[in-house]
């Protein structure tokens, strides 16, 4: 599980459907929270993105896999990796795992907006600090 980023989550009681299983689109809102804490991690702050910058992330498309079931009260580790930056995108690779079982694998491209969603950079000190954690 070689990633640039980890962050860990609980499956709670709301996550699940009748039988007790991740409903299908909730590792979108798993992953989406792994991508927030990553950003957190690399000390780029989304409202200071906003303000400073002229400058959000949104996610273009999103393609998903699942591999086997997530249930209530697992502890689940989320993976971000970057497959690709570009000039106002990114894609990522991401994992979900219950312990040494993948759950899920998803290709997420997110691109870089302004505030009135028109394409932009990503402001280079951001892009900067993402190229500097992926492993070569």
């Amino acid at each position: 599980m070689s990633a640039d980023f980890i962050w860990n989550v609980r499956v709670y009681y709301e996550d699940t459907d009748a039988g007790g299983i991740v409903y299908y689109a909730n590792y979108l809102k798993f992953f989406e929270r792994a991508r927030t804490e990553w950003l957190r991690a690399l000390h780029v702050n989304q409202h200071d993105l906003l303000a400073e910058h002229d400058a959000m992330f949104v996610v273009k498309s999103v393609s998903a896999d699942y591999h086997a079931p997530a249930k209530l009260d697992d502890e689940l580790k989320l993976t971000v990796s970057i497959e690709k930056i570009g000039r106002a995108s990114i894609v990522f690779h991401q994992e979900a795992w219950r312990g040494e079982t993948l759950l899920n694998t998803a290709r997420v491209k997110v691109g870089c907006v302004d505030s009135a969603l028109r394409p932009r950079a990503v402001p280079a000190i951001v892009a900067d600090k993402m190229r500097h954690t992926t492993k070569d």
